[in-house]
């Protein structure tokens, strides 16, 4: 049995921040029922019974997403995590992660967080004038107060990175953000481009152009080449994932080989879906209250699903980065924008310094 990688989004599409972009807000627009509110202790209870039984003793991965996770109460977490320790009689090793914008982490989180061994992400996109789309109920920037749950964390030992959103602004400032990251001792950076909504095709400063893109993976990409020459590296997973797939070895990120990786999604109503960029009404799995892991991972929706994206347009087929871009990654961001000019671009430009990490073995980095 493989490891079982499963999300769960105990507060539905539910948030206390109203960011321009966020995805998941369109994903819940497109489907009959918008949210579902908090997740009830008993779908959890049975989610976690289920997916423990079919893993059967393989790694399982928990991991907590929104929506805003937080605002299903930490006695909600606490109440899982007693819970899975519990009923994982076959002693599957658990890994529990959360993704949070933070404005709710404070020292009871966070201290539940480090004894509980999670690992958080952080929503935050780099400076303030950055982080000038993750707004609050009242417009105002919510920079300082994630910065603020970075201390929290930091404080209490709680292990955590930085998910940053690539929008048309910060494609444009990607040193400038970059060393802010730096300065601020961050260590583990994720960078993800911004996603148009279902169906836009227009333009925003919300989104990066090709060229903008392009550029933002070379000025970036020099940036985290110069500092692990120097012995000073600093994590960032596109980056990572290219270099694992230059050295021979496989991306670790979904997409990143070529295809989607199977992992499911658990809205707080037990619904399960195949992705968490298509938790709508065509790709809904099954639910848990009703269904098995056994007869969700084998449907006819979950293999059409993962089947799909392993189609590779023919222009990549041909093309000398293939076995590095891997035909634009991520099914969803191929779908929202044609970046491969900005893929040519990086790997014409950067692959010279790949050099600098031959010396690695394949798990090194």
């Amino acid at each position: 049995m493989p490891p079982l990688s499963i999300m769960i989004k105990p507060a539905s599409a539910l948030c206390n921040l109203r960011c321009e972009y966020c995805f998941y807000r369109d994903v819940a627009e497109n489907r009959k029922q918008n949210e579902y509110g908090i997740m009830t202790r008993e779908n959890a209870k049975t989610l976690i019974e289920k997916a423990l039984h079919f893993a059967d003793g393989a790694p399982v991965s928990f991991a907590f997403q929104g929506g805003e996770p937080t605002l299903a109460g930490l006695d909600y977490f606490r109440n899982f995590v007693s819970n899975m320790n519990e009923i994982n009689k076959n002693r599957s090793p658990v890994f529990l992660s959360l993704q949070t914008n933070g404005t709710l982490i404070n020292g009871e989180w966070a201290e539940f967080l480090a004894k509980n061994k999670f690992l958080t992400g952080l929503s935050l996109d780099g400076d303030f004038d950055a982080n000038r789309f993750r707004k609050d109920e009242n417009g105002k920037n919510s920079f300082y107060k994630i910065l603020k749950a970075a201390d929290t964390l930091k404080k209490h030992g709680a292990e955590y990175n930085i998910l940053a959103v690539l929008t048309g602004y910060s494609a444009r400032n990607g040193k400038k953000i970059y060393n802010f990251f730096k300065s601020e001792g961050f260590k583990n950076i994720q960078f993800i481009p911004c996603l148009k909504p279902f169906g836009y095709y227009g333009e925003s400063d919300l989104f990066m152009t090709v060229r903008e893109y392009g550029d933002f993976l070379c000025d970036v990409f020099s940036l985290y080449a110069e500092d692990y020459k120097k012995g000073r590296y600093i994590s960032v997973r596109q980056f990572d994932n290219w270099v694992r797939l230059y050295l021979g070895g496989a991306a670790e990120q979904c997409g990143m080989n070529g295809f989607c990786a199977r992992q499911f999604v658990c809205e707080s109503n037990g619904n399960i879906y195949p992705c968490d960029f298509y938790c709508t009404d065509e790709y809904l799995l099954g639910n848990i209250k009703v269904t098995n892991f056994e007869e969700i991972a084998f449907c006819d929706t979950a293999k059409k699903f993962i089947e799909s994206s392993a189609n590779t347009p023919e222009t990549c087929k041909s093309c000398e980065y293939i076995n590095l871009c891997r035909a634009g990654g991520c099914k969803r961001t191929r779908q929202s924008a044609d970046y491969c000019g900005a893929y040519k671009k990086f790997f014409k430009e950067c692959l010279p310094l790949f050099k600098y990490f031959e010396n690695l073995k394949q798990n090194n980095i």
